[in-house]
């Protein structure tokens, strides 16, 4: 973690890019450890009827599902991934094929979305491994629509994935040139970024 946004993609590590059969063990342990994240992020989020959700590195599909539980929400999940993608269109596979959750191999920087196409935005466990930070949250301002809003989070626990305080507020700076009412909390499990695109086409200042 101590070389991070490169801007290459890091393709040595198996769980950012997870691939053949490391990276269904990959997909696997996901499925099983972040529960507990998801839960706490989409939480947070608080997903309402009608809103349409984008996912940014749904792994295994697991929040996926989890954002998609009211039939009056429309979710995107995108991932590098295409061991993710495999897994996580097996896990949703009616849901899919309701036309209610789209999946599709993608990347924070380059998302595949239209301009303000989504109302709420969440990405769990992934920051850290974009190849380029900025690129990325340029990216999702984009997709976002006006007063839209996003959650990012990273690991607490176990210490070892923590990230150093310099990378944190960097991830914060970066967010509050881009974004306003930029906010920060820590929870048992999770280091949880939120923030809101302005209600005009305006700086956020």
């Amino acid at each position: 973690m101590s070389r991070l946004w490169t801007g290459r993609q890091p393709t040595v590590n198996p769980f950012a890019f997870p691939r053949g059969p490391v990276g269904r063990l990959v997909g696997w342990l996901m499925a099983r450890t972040n529960t507990d994240e998801n839960a706490e992020a989409a939480e947070v989020l608080d997903v309402r009827p009608g809103e349409c959700v984008l996912e940014v590195g749904h792994g295994p599909g697991r929040l996926v599902t989890l954002l998609a539980r009211d039939p009056r929400v429309s979710v995107i999940g995108i991932d590098p991934s295409p061991e993710m993608t495999r897994m996580a269109l097996r896990h949703n596979a009616e849901l899919v094929q309701s036309g209610r959750l789209r999946l599709w191999r993608a990347t924070a920087a380059r998302t595949g979305v239209d301009d303000a196409e989504v109302d709420a935005l969440i990405s769990v466990n992934t920051v850290a491994m974009w190849p380029d930070l900025d690129a990325g949250l340029t990216e999702l301002h984009r997709v976002l629509r006006l007063g839209g809003r996003l959650v990012i989070t990273w690991h607490r626990r176990p210490r070892s994935l923590a990230l150093a305080e310099e990378k944190l507020q960097r991830i914060e700076a970066a967010l509050r040139q881009r974004f306003v009412t930029v906010a920060r909390d820590d929870t048992a499990h999770s280091v949880i970024f939120r923030a809101r695109r302005a209600d005009r086409e305006e700086s956020a200042g």
